[in-house]
């Protein structure tokens, strides 16, 4: 789920943003093995689900050995996180070999005194090495983001069309944002009309990054932390129903990522989302990320919660 602001600066510029970004993704060594993550600048409600994965991912890649590289993650997420409170990332350092090493990682907020978990992440790393090669799968042939209306053009003309959509809701809607996404299919907040469980999206920072040579780990992150936007959205486009128009309940159980090869998070990269199951009250979902050459740079899994809301009477 998208994350949520408190939006007292209304007007800041993609460079503010971008940099409020690094700033939310650089997690503070706090002790032996720890680290803490800031929370989002005027957020409210939950924490989003792609901050505490990228969070996490970047205390596991600061306590890895040197020269080894994130080539994946999986989490599960166990609670809720509330903005406000830092969160405490906890490393367990699970297997160090010469090729491959394992970062266990507790993810946890102070309540009432009271540490409580609410998420398990795991990381391996390798130290990189060259092999044989293959892509079974070629990036689609969708329109380019240049000749794409940003997907916040989109948004206010949703909100124009859509007077009886909550305070809550057109703040979520048209809050700026540090990542710039342009759509080329409707996803579930554009209309009501079910639709094959599949989506393309281009997705960069609106403002550049630090080179990727100086900081691969940070462009990783900011991956990691945009692979959770359109995901669970993805098994609600056969139904016809979407949380802008305030019709489901949903959150992300589990998250997984592969890292395939280094790519820079401030120039376009293609996300195609694809949900084959959902039943049980869960959708699943994947997606695959390419550059703008057609390099499979990435590959997500998820499964969330994802039931039609019950009208009170």
């Amino acid at each position: 789920m998208p994350p949520q602001s408190g939006g007292m600066n209304e007007n800041p510029t993609a460079e503010q943003l971008v940099a409020d970004l690094v700033s939310l993704l650089t997690v503070k060594r706090s002790g032996d093995d720890h680290f803490t993550g800031r929370p989002q600048t005027d957020g409210i409600g939950r924490v989003f689900g792609g901050q505490v994965i990228a969070q996490g991912l970047q205390a596991a890649q600061m306590a890895a050995p040197e020269g080894m590289v994130a080539h994946s993650l999986h989490a599960y997420f166990l609670r809720g996180g509330r903005e406000g409170p830092a969160i405490d990332y906890a490393i367990a350092r699970d297997f160090d070999g010469r090729s491959f090493a394992n970062r266990r990682v507790v993810a946890s907020q102070s309540e009432k005194g009271e540490s409580t978990p609410i998420l398990n992440l795991t990381a391996s790393f390798q130290r990189p090495e060259g092999g044989m090669e293959h892509q079974a799968e070629p990036m689609p042939k969708v329109v380019a983001p240049e000749d794409l209306k940003s997907d916040m053009v989109q948004r206010r003309a949703f909100v124009e069309k859509m007077p009886g959509l909550s305070d809550t809701q057109r703040r979520m809607m048209l809050r700026p944002r540090p990542l710039e996404t342009r759509t080329s299919d409707k996803l579930h907040w554009m209309n009501s009309e079910p639709k094959e469980p599949l989506a393309n999206s281009w997705f960069r920072t609106a403002a550049p990054l630090p080179p990727i040579e100086e900081n691969p780990a940070l462009h990783r992150a900011v991956i990691a932390y945009a692979s959770d936007y359109t995901l669970l959205g993805t098994a609600a486009l056969p139904h016809g129903l979407s949380w802008m128009r305030g019709e489901l309940i949903g959150a992300s159980l589990d998250h997984a990522i592969w890292f395939h090869r280094p790519a820079r998070a401030d120039e376009w990269l293609l996300y195609v989302t694809d949900s084959p199951w959902s039943g049980g009250g869960r959708g699943f979902n994947r997606g695959r990320i390419y550059n703008r050459a057609g390099d499979l740079i990435a590959s997500v899994a998820q499964e969330g919660v994802i039931r039609r809301r019950v009208k009170q009477d």
